[in-house]
């Protein structure tokens, strides 16, 4: 009776936690994501990766406004696309720290996001900061390096816990073995 109190408490929290997020980042998330992640609240291994994906359009995004000479208002596009990949990042790294610190078992998703972290630096270090000199320039540099650094940081960190959950996994084969 308390392990299914216990679960329905943690479901519920992650529910509202979904629920919080989705209308905190509306205007970053679309209702189908937002809908995936809430069919996957208390499912790590599924939910982890979506993070990454929806990270990767926006990062997309973010590399087609580099390369378009032609759009309008470039910088502060380059600017608000780049914001938009970091408000998603940042919403993975906050999952990760929740499923690590219910010592949920989450290497496989791990794997995924350090070949995606592999791949986000490479992006981010293709973007090169605009020509232009104005103020949405200087801000869509400094974002830049920000992303940079998060992502490089934020790598390590994942690299780091996913030792630390193998290390437990064999920790855990070992106990059961005796």
């Amino acid at each position: 009776m308390t392990a299914m109190r216990s679960f329905i408490a943690v479901f519920l929290l992650i529910l509202a936690a979904s629920l919080l997020y989705a209308e905190q980042h509306q205007d970053v998330l679309n209702d189908e994501e937002v809908n995936q992640l809430r069919a996957t609240a208390l499912e790590p291994l599924k939910r982890l990766p979506l993070f990454v994906d929806f990270a990767r359009v926006r990062l997309d995004k973010v590399q087609q406004a580099h390369a378009d000479p032609k759009l309008a208002d470039r910088e502060h596009e380059l600017h608000e696309r780049l914001q938009d990949f970091m408000d998603v990042y940042d919403e993975l790294n906050d999952n990760i720290d929740t499923y690590a610190d219910r010592n949920d078992d989450i290497r496989k998703a791990l794997k995924v996001i350090i070949d995606a972290d592999t791949e986000f630096d490479a992006k981010l270090r293709a973007l090169q900061t605009p020509q232009a000199t104005g103020p949405d320039a200087r801000q869509y540099a400094f974002l830049l390096q920000t992303a940079q650094e998060a992502v490089e940081s934020s790598a390590q960190d994942h690299r780091q816990l996913l030792a630390e959950q193998e290390e437990a996994a064999k920790n855990k084969k070992g106990e059961k073995k005796h």
